[in-house]
């Protein structure tokens, strides 16, 4: 949604954005292609292979790009250190990208057999199987429900507690196969796909403080700036729309005061007032554009 990005975020020469998740670089590039020739774009990513592959990719716009490894929730120091203040823009595309889709060996993917691993930063934290490990089915349960909305949370859990270690993505889809009767395998998607996606969630802490990511956010953007968020889960989704309508009120009190006596302002002024999809060219182009949701909020 490279295109849609560029157009809501309203990029101008002389700009300052910041892509708190650069993946392969595109939403990166577009943005400095519609802000030539002096804006400047900072971005950020937890895996250092997309900062390698961004670094590779936009080479031609080195003078005007910073790149750093970091996770986007740390993007205020990041800011600090490299001596940026205000911004224009800021994207958030919180989905995984296809190159670590496409790698086995990240294991973020049953279509191909690798390492059950799924950390987006593969040089730290616990690996997919060391959680399986160490956490009890009663804990998985809740992961797998909790993340990935999944009714049939309590077998999948028992039965990986009972398979021991864990070692391979094919390993536990198969498990989760084996536990779900046939009759309801889902028809457009892997059985495992929300199995996967909570582990993969769980394992990042995802969803942990992306409401104040995005408080803090605004807190940075210029007046007229703008904030967008791509998501690709109902979960995330719900926190950007939940955290934007917070943002954008004027008064927090409780309904039954007569009068408002918190003084709160409102921040931010919602854009989108639902949520962007992907049209139908890029989604032939690209299927796995089809679940990616496109919010935006302007400072005011």
């Amino acid at each position: 949604m490279v295109k849609e990005v560029v157009d809501l975020i309203g990029c101008k020469p002389g700009g300052v954005y910041l892509d708190c998740t650069a993946g392969g670089g595109g939403h990166s590039a577009g943005i400095l292609e519609a802000s030539s020739p002096d804006g400047r774009v900072i971005a950020l990513d937890r895996d250092p292979d997309a900062i390698a592959e961004t670094g590779e990719a936009l080479k031609q716009y080195k003078a005007r790009l910073t790149l750093v490894q970091s996770d986007y929730k740390e993007f205020e120091s990041v800011l600090e250190a490299e001596g940026f203040a205000g911004l224009d823009g800021i994207l958030a595309d919180l989905g995984i990208s296809s190159h670590q889709i496409d790698c086995a060996e990240r294991g973020f993917s049953f279509m191909k057999d690798g390492p059950l691993d799924m950390r987006m930063d593969s040089q730290s934290g616990e690996t997919a199987s060391e959680l399986l490990m160490r956490f009890t089915a009663g804990e998985i349960e809740h992961i797998i429900r909790k993340y990935g909305e999944e009714k049939w949370a309590r077998a999948i859990a028992g039965a990986i507690k009972e398979a021991g270690r864990i070692e391979t993505t094919l390993q536990l889809a198969g498990i989760v196969a084996g536990v779900v009767p046939k009759r309801f395998h889902p028809a457009r998607i892997n059985v495992a796909t929300k199995t996967f996606q909570a582990l993969r969630i769980a394992v990042n802490e995802e969803l942990a403080g992306l409401d104040k990511f995005i408080s803090d956010a605004a807190g940075k953007l210029k007046k007229g700036g703008r904030i967008a968020i791509i998501s690709f889960h109902s979960l995330e989704d719900r926190v950007v729309k939940q955290t934007f309508k917070a943002l954008a009120k004027s008064c927090i009190c409780p309904p039954d005061l007569p009068y408002c006596r918190c003084d709160a302002k409102a921040s931010l002024k919602i854009v989108t007032k639902r949520s962007v999809v992907a049209s139908p060219d890029e989604v032939d182009l690209n299927p796995r554009a089809r679940s990616a949701r496109l919010r935006v909020a302007e400072k005011i």
